[in-house]
């Protein structure tokens, strides 16, 4: 059955994205347990009760030397809500990531779309793999803004017109942009994060420059915020050697 759409249902605009951190288990002491049962088998277990400070020089040894699988027993699930172009690149990154994301097939898709905030650098120079982006003039970023939320407009106005003449919701999305926003969940571990940061995250720690975008990166540095809190150890780990994936 399809939904009625109401008349207040009003396009809202936004440059921000948002990243919750809705369960875990991730700590550095994870790392060690994992990494010192090589050695000492069930005895590793003890480095749950210890301070992982007491051995940050083994989880660098691990980071430095890329000795990655004692980065992926811990687990991390973020709620995330984003322009669905922001989506279509982070699923690029599959190994160690899954994905569940709301459905324009079940539910009526809300009226929220992405516009590029004053911060945001319009303008591209360069040939493909050697350019850079610079700010846009004020006139720019008028046209930008004035242009996107005409055609967000329109194309909700689209959507909601098919949906009330009994069109179905998986039929009547297509009409609608990637500058929509969606929200899912995404979980990883500490070495897919990793991962994903070393490319959709420019550093002044990194061994290996990246050139993403913006707004993936956004997601990025956020994600990056909570994962920080959680193994600080690892965190320092990662960017001391370079930021690049074990």
């Amino acid at each position: 059955m399809t939904d009625t759409p109401t008349e207040t249902e009003k396009p809202e605009f936004r440059s921000d994205v948002t990243v919750e951190l809705v369960k875990h288990s991730a700590a550095d002491s994870d790392v060690l347990w994992a990494a010192r049962v090589s050695t000492a088998g069930e005895q590793s277990l003890d480095e749950l009760t210890k301070d992982p400070e007491r051995s940050k020089g083994l989880i660098n040894y691990l980071m430095r030397d890329r000795h990655g699988s004692p980065f992926e027993h811990n687990s991390m699930t973020f709620f995330i809500s984003a322009p669905i172009f922001v989506f279509r690149e982070f699923m690029r990154h599959r190994v160690g990531w899954s994905y569940n994301e709301e459905s324009g097939r079940y539910r009526q898709l809300e009226p929220v779309f992405y516009v590029p905030g004053e911060a945001r650098k319009l303008v591209q120079q360069g040939r493909p793999g050697k350019y850079e982006f610079v700010e846009g003039t004020q006139a720019q970023h008028e046209l930008t803004g004035r242009v996107m939320e005409d055609a967000y407009r329109h194309a909700y106005e689209a959507y909601q017109e098919m949906l009330a003449a009994g069109v179905a919701r998986e039929v009547a999305r297509s009409v609608l942009p990637v500058g929509l926003f969606s929200s899912m969940y995404a979980t990883c571990n500490a070495r897919s994060l990793m991962h994903f940061l070393g490319l959709r995250t420019q550093h002044e720690q990194a061994a290996v420059p990246s050139f993403p975008q913006r707004e993936i990166e956004m997601v990025g540095e956020r994600m990056e915020e909570h994962w920080a809190r959680l193994m600080p150890l690892t965190h320092a780990a990662f960017n001391t050697n370079g930021r690049v994936a074990p």
